[in-house]
């Protein structure tokens, strides 16, 4: 692999904080508000890169909950291998870095006015607008399967009470129960995310119920690291998981969550001990209200800077995008973060922007000691994101023993790392 795991996030840091020179602290943008709504890897991150880039410029971040419970590293939480409060985060340190933290949910977005409207019924004008929505359920979309319906077969697809939920059932399932676990088509949140749950799910079966299965039903015949994974379920967990790829009966169409089963497109029916429903999903709600999604869903950017093709002044983050060949992932959203930051901070204080550059990395946990990753730099070229020649990769097949435990070390060092980065604390 080209990248080198342990800088690539020092050296995003560094370029994200190219524009952070003398002249910026002396220009007049006192005047200026940027509100960002939506306090995860994106928003989080372009609030304290702002404040960054120009300490007099006023920004507002708007996210509902006090804590933010990462999406990364969840997994590890169902795998008894995290505790639930090491993945979460406060925002104390952004208010430290002198960003107005407001706990409430942006409600609707005028462009015109330039305002956002939150539930309390606070009204706040801006400059600039930064999105960082994340997804939102395509409820419907499988028969059967509405916001009642994870109630009894969670998708827990976003960090909170839906992970809590699926970790309760996991510990109330007999040994020698199935986990049904139904993954979406592409697009979605984290591409490998699925993949590395059924690993750490196997991993907490193995430790307390060992004679329990896991089926997975793909609407996918392919998906990300996937060599990499089946070699180590095999190894780490023999034949405790199945994956069903769509070509063989593995999309899910109808849900019946009241007794746990899953219907097929050949019209074969699966009962779950525990029924793990990941639907296909949308940009979140604001999104829409803000008039940048188009017809997919989904929110389509200028490669440049991510502000919305649609509206001018609107900068979307993160999952919500159409940012292809860049995945769903916190990684990415992280850096786009930097990006529109000092795209936005040049644009305001009447600076040239500085050229664009992304990366990502996902790690995975397949169990203790045994990680794998793929990673990628990114480039903007003619409007569009590109990947750079020879940038990144996967990890190799052949990795030995001491090549997989580096991985798992890596990625509880990326975690600390961007937590830190984001939040400006690292949490253990």
């Amino acid at each position: 692999m080209q990248i080198t795991r342990r800088n690539i996030l020092g050296g995003a840091v560094a370029a994200g904080a190219s524009l952070a020179a003398p002249a910026l602290v002396h220009a007049k943008a006192g005047a200026a508000h940027v509100v960002v709504v939506g306090g995860g890897f994106g928003g989080a991150t372009a609030a304290r890169y702002l404040r960054l880039h120009a300490p007099q410029l006023r920004v507002t971040l708007v996210e509902p909950s006090r804590t933010f419970y990462t999406c990364p590293f969840s997994n590890l939480y169902l795998a008894g291998l995290r505790s639930w409060d090491s993945i979460g985060h406060g925002y104390d340190g952004l208010r430290a870095a002198g960003v107005e933290v407001v706990h409430a949910r942006a409600d609707e977005v005028d462009a015109a006015a330039r305002s956002v409207k939150l539930s309390s019924g606070q009204v706040l004008h801006w400059d600039r607008l930064v999105l960082s929505p994340g997804v939102d359920m395509r409820w419907g979309a499988l028969q059967g399967y509405d916001e009642a319906a994870a109630d009894k077969a969670p998708h827990a697809w976003k960090a909170g009470t839906q992970t809590l939920l699926l970790r309760s059932q996991l510990e109330a399932m007999k040994d020698g129960g199935l986990l049904v676990m139904a993954i979406p088509d592409n697009p979605f949140r984290c591409p490998p995310g699925p993949y590395e749950r059924a690993a750490m799910v196997a991993h907490y079966f193995k430790q307390h119920k060992p004679r329990s299965k896991i089926l997975l039903l793909d609407a996918k015949d392919s998906f990300s690291k996937q060599a990499l994974f089946q070699q180590g379920w095999k190894a780490m967990y023999g034949d405790m998981i199945e994956w069903v790829k769509q070509s063989d009966d593995g999309q899910v169409l109808r849900v019946d969550a009241g007794s746990l089963e899953v219907e097929t497109a050949f019209g074969t029916r699966h009962k779950a001990d525990v029924l793990n429903v990941i639907p296909p999903q949308k940009a979140g709600f604001i999104a829409e209200r803000a008039g940048v999604t188009n017809a997919s869903g989904w929110v389509p950017i200028q490669a440049e800077s991510f502000e919305s093709s649609q509206v001018a002044g609107v900068y979307v983050l993160g999952d919500a995008t159409i940012a292809a060949p860049m995945p769903k992932s916190g990684f990415a959203a992280n850096t786009q973060g930097k990006v529109a930051a000092a795209a936005i901070a040049a644009d305001l204080l009447g600076q040239e922007r500085p050229e664009a550059s992304y990366a990502n990395t996902c790690y995975s946990l397949i169990g203790p000691g045994y990680g794998i990753s793929v990673a990628g730099v990114y480039r903007a070229r003619d409007g569009k994101l590109i990947e750079a020649p020879d940038s990144g990769g996967v990890s190799p097949l052949d990795g030995d023993a001491r090549f997989r435990a580096a991985e798992a070390l890596y990625g509880e060092a990326w975690y600390a790392a961007i937590s830190a980065d984001m939040f400006g604390a690292p949490r253990r």
